[in-house]
């Protein structure tokens, strides 16, 4: 029976950022359990947008590190071939008169209070960035320009294979079963491969947290929920790779838009979606219905998609929280165990600085921000980190 350093249970992208920095930091023995393969779980269904735009202002300090990694990933890893796939084309981001107007004015002074660039956009300037599309009725346009989008696969696959080479093993194809635990504190894991031992376990189980919950019988508030992803054709108005991200607050959806397939549109909803009865990251059906419905919000700010057809489509699932926001550190009651779930969406973009945090957690050193917001304690204190913009995935 071997024994660990620390157990990571996860290989998606959180998992691997944590296994890297726990490597990085100085753990000689790590070993990271995953399901089914690196990455092939909720990680490859993102849309892999970067952006350091929250309403929640803990979300922005964590965001802000992350794109830090994202735009020098390569010298980051130590590793040349480590790719994220970025394309640095901004984001924009838009409001018309009503209740979300003021939350994104306070939501861009928040990002410039906190160093990052933003610019107040008046409508031409915001269709010089985006002129597919038009701006009649926004009553306030941000701009963002280091943002973007990138990867999550390669991310995962580039931060897994720096942690191997670091010494970290990778067991795939791997259930784990149970967490042992001996007088309150973690000892190790129980798989379908062989107990494991270790006094530092660090689940990143993203929809199957559950788990932790029938292991420790600790409360885990989280719900597995299906989005579906749109990519749009449209032969008079290219979506192209020098165009920003999109988001629409004005829309009933709060419409999320990118480039691609360099000319395609992404699109997707940033509110609620269709909660699952069990965890399952398998595609789901998306109706005609659906996509009437989707298409017919896109032709409204962006005209020439009234006629736009339907080059591809997919499903992803959100691990969601009460607040849409994540729980991390440790649980009480059980000395050992660390967690990171409930990322609502947001996990792609934050995965450097959450994989790094959690790595500090778990090895006692001080963590660069504080988890102490994020701990699963507010949901019973009332101590939410809910968006301003309601629930969704732009908190």
């Amino acid at each position: 029976m071997e024994s660990y350093d620390a157990i990571v249970i996860g290989a998606g992208v959180i998992g691997s950022s944590v296994a890297y920095h726990l490597a990085r930091f100085g753990a000689k023995k790590v070993l990271v359990l995953d399901r089914s393969q690196i990455g092939a779980g909720t990680s490859t269904q993102s849309s892999g947008i970067l952006r350091t735009h929250y309403s929640v202002i803990e979300n922005v300090e964590l965001a802000k590190r992350s794109w830090s990694v994202f735009t020098d990933f390569s010298a980051y890893l130590e590793d040349e071939e480590a790719a994220s796939g970025l394309v640095k084309c901004g984001y924009l981001i838009c409001a018309p008169d009503g209740p979300k107007l003021s939350p994104l004015q306070l939501a861009l002074e928040g990002q410039r209070a906190m160093g990052i660039e933003v610019q107040f956009l008046g409508k031409e300037e915001a269709r010089s960035l985006l002129p597919i599309a038009h701006f009649d009725d926004a009553a306030l346009i941000g701009y963002e320009p280091e943002a973007g989008f990138a990867d999550a696969y390669l991310v995962a696959t580039s931060f897994a294979r720096a942690a191997r080479r670091l010494g970290v093993k990778i067991m795939e194809g791997v259930n784990v079963e149970k967490l042992l635990v001996d007088n309150g504190r973690v000892c190790g894991v129980e798989t379908s491969q062989g107990t494991f031992r270790s006094n530092t376990v660090i689940s990143t189980q993203n929809i199957w947290a559950t788990d932790i919950e029938r292991w420790t019988g600790i409360p885990t508030p989280v719900v597995p929920e299906r989005h579906a992803v749109l990519a749009l054709e449209c032969a008079d108005a290219h979506y192209t790779f020098k165009m920003p991200v999109f988001k629409d607050l004005g829309s009933p959806g709060m419409l999320y838009c990118r480039s691609y397939g360099g000319n395609q549109m992404l699109v997707s909803e940033g509110i609620v979606g269709e909660t699952l009865a069990v965890p399952d990251n398998e595609q789901g059906d998306i109706s005609m219905d659906y996509v009437v419905e989707v298409g017919a919000q896109v032709a409204e700010r962006f005209p020439a998609y009234e006629t736009a057809g339907l080059a591809s489509s997919w499903t992803g699932v959100y691990d969601v929280t009460p607040d849409w926001n994540p729980v991390l550190g440790r649980l009480p009651g059980i000395q050992g165990l660390i967690v990171g779930y409930g990322f609502s969406g947001h996990g792609f973009k934050l995965s450097p600085a959450v994989g790094r945090v959690l790595a500090q957690e778990a090895l006692g050193l001080p963590t660069d921000v504080s988890l102490a917001p994020y701990a699963l304690e507010r949901f019973s204190t009332g101590q939410l980190l809910t968006g301003k913009y309601g629930l969704g995935a732009v908190s």
